[in-house]
């Protein structure tokens, strides 16, 4: 059997998925709080960016893919009008109805579905724009999660992976402090839980980097792909097009 990494550990492939679902199960009803509170707000401009480059207007078709609690969903439902759709999905299942209650709240119903990235049930040449915050550096098979991913867009339609990525080097020793020292007690403060909070941290130092990603994203189909480095490379907004 194969294996994969979930966080540092080595695990079978076919563990990796249930164990990031206990990760999500157990921080869901505080995943908002603890995501303003670890990037002191900086998530709310990072996902404001991404919006603005996925420039969607009325009419558009987006996939919002490890949508969680809906952030990126609701700004897009506010940009495609009545005419358009969005489309809020999770593999996590409470993840999702945390987020598709946010949206209640606000007044906006979308189509919610629990699915897989890598087995997406969605036609061909279907979306104008997809995204995944946050969520990439989980999947279990990247390669064939960008692939899908490829094959729901339009062609010249656009994916934007918003994730953690490499930090500039004058910072990393600071980053790694907080990552390790700080992170998981304020995990273990708001939200009883620092395991799942060093598994956070793990996460990104296994994620590819910039370049990797960016290679990553070719191989799986796109025609073009380029990076945006936000807060000194923490995050990264990789934006490729379907030819």
């Amino acid at each position: 059997m194969s294996t994969t990494h979930f966080g540092f550990e080595s695990v079978d492939e076919s563990d990796k998925a249930k164990r990031v679902r206990g990760v999500f199960d157990s921080v869901a009803s505080r995943y908002d709080l603890m995501n303003d509170l670890m990037s002191m707000g900086l998530h709310r401009a990072w996902k404001a960016y991404t919006v603005m480059v996925a420039n969607v207007g009325e009419g558009s078709k987006v996939l919002d893919i490890a949508g969680g609690t809906g952030d990126l969903a609701l700004a897009f439902a506010k940009k495609v009008g009545a005419s358009g759709e969005v489309v809020h999905t999770d593999i996590n299942e409470a993840m999702l109805r945390t987020g598709r209650d946010r949206l209640l709240d606000a007044g906006v119903v979308l189509p919610t579905l629990v699915c897989d990235a890598e087995k997406l049930p969605f036609p061909d040449n279907h979306f104008d724009v997809v995204t995944v915050a946050f969520g990439l550096r989980n999947m279990t098979h990247k390669d064939a999660a960008l692939k899908e991913m490829n094959r729901v867009l339009k062609p010249r339609g656009k994916l934007l992976v918003l994730e953690f990525s490499k930090v500039a080097k004058p910072l990393r020793k600071a980053y790694d402090w907080y990552s390790f020292s700080v992170l998981p007690r304020l995990g273990k403060v708001v939200a009883g839980d620092d395991a799942s909070y060093r598994y956070l941290a793990e996460s990104i130092r296994m994620h590819p980097d910039q370049e990797d990603l960016k290679t990553l994203m070719k191989e799986g189909g796109f025609g073009h792909v380029d990076y945006h480095n936000m807060t000194g490379g923490v995050v990264a907004l990789h934006v490729g097009i379907k030819c």
